[in-house]
């Protein structure tokens, strides 16, 4: 287990934003990972878990206290069934499974981080997310002092969100298991608009699980989804906000809202999300108040090739990005009246 003291923590971020840590440990193996847990919640010092570090907005002035970044390894795959150690990189996993002939997250390709991470956000895109594919994920309960494993359902998984989401000082993850699908070399059903259209098939069809991914690169690359240290347009979250779920009383109002602005011809997205919800694009949203690909003129501008990504142009803070945040957050708000919520985790900051 290695320790660093006043250690920058801007490096282990896709945003390469935020200041230094009191005190930095790097674990490489489950039980280093919980010695570490404990011995912060037993002297009572603020514990920050970092994995790929791919969904963190870290305050400028730092992290007063214990950053724990989690490097583990371990790939373990029987049959259709995967292990992953929570440092595993993600999007290397993704490739070994696809190379191994197996479906069921071929289409999450691309997406920087960590496994560990997966199941906290129930990672997803292009019509797959991790929980169609997690059957356990384990990890330590700070509250019980155990390792504990979790079912699928009792992770609560929804829309971006999940238990560990919701109860995060509780439990940290250390292994993800999955159980993919051996369909001869073939992807799981395309359910993805953009992703049938692009491979030329209907939404449903199997195509080569290989040419699934390979198309799903292609089209996060050309929307600066994929992490290039060169490319400043890819310093960044991914999505930065998630798609509104609204009531059925909310959408109508959001309709009338786009009436208002862009006249009766024109529909937003919109798409069933259970219970009478209906879920709407935040890209689209974003776009039709004003803020286009590129937006900006300072440090920290909307992505040039994605309206949802917000990127460090290489001289960025922490307030930059956060100022450039809450100007999209409220202009949308004043001309569509729906709120946008910010994906990455926040720490130190918020909106």
């Amino acid at each position: 287990m290695q320790e660093r003291h006043d250690a920058p923590l801007a490096p282990l971020t896709t945003f390469r934003l935020g200041g230094p840590a009191t005190r930095l440990i790097t674990a490489v193996t489950d039980a280093e990972v919980v010695e570490a847990v404990r011995e912060a919640d037993r002297t009572g010092t603020p514990l920050l878990i970092i994995g790929g570090g791919s969904n963190l907005v870290i305050s400028d002035k730092g992290f007063d206290g214990t950053a724990l970044r989690i490097a583990t390894t371990g790939f373990d795959l029987q049959g259709t069934r995967l292990e992953l150690a929570a440092g595993e990189n993600w999007s290397d996993a993704v490739a070994r499974t696809v190379d191994a002939g197996l479906a069921g997250v071929e289409c999450l390709a691309g997406i920087p981080g960590s496994a560990g991470a997966t199941p906290i956000q129930n990672v997803g895109a292009y019509g797959q997310d991790v929980s169609q594919t997690i059957t356990e994920v384990v990890a330590y309960d700070r509250r019980t002092d155990e390792t504990v494993t979790l079912t699928s359902t009792e992770c609560a998984f929804s829309y971006r969100h999940s238990r560990f989401k919701e109860d995060p000082a509780r439990y940290v993850v250390l292994r993800v298991r999955f159980e993919l699908e051996d369909a001869g070399g073939l992807s799981a059903p395309i359910r993805y608009a953009e992703t049938a259209r692009t491979l030329g098939v209907e939404q449903g069809d199997r195509v080569p699980a290989v040419r699934a991914r390979e198309t799903v690169l292609k089209l996060r690359a050309g929307k600066g989804m994929v992490l290039d240290p060169e490319d400043h347009d890819t310093w960044s979250a991914g999505s930065f906000f998630t798609n509104p779920i609204l009531t059925a009383a909310e959408h109508e109002a959001f309709l009338a809202r786009v009436t208002e602005r862009l006249g009766p011809d024109v529909m937003p997205p919109a798409f069933p999300a259970g219970d009478g919800l209906v879920k709407t694009s935040a890209a689209w949203l974003i776009d039709r108040a004003g803020f286009t690909k590129g937006y900006g003129s300072g440090p920290a501008r909307i992505s040039g090739k994605h309206t949802l990504a917000l990127t460090n142009r290489g001289s960025a803070t922490t307030e930059d990005l956060l100022d450039l945040a809450r100007e999209v957050r409220d202009g949308v708000h004043a001309a569509f009246g729906v709120t946008l919520v910010n994906e990455p985790v926040t720490v130190g900051v918020s909106l």
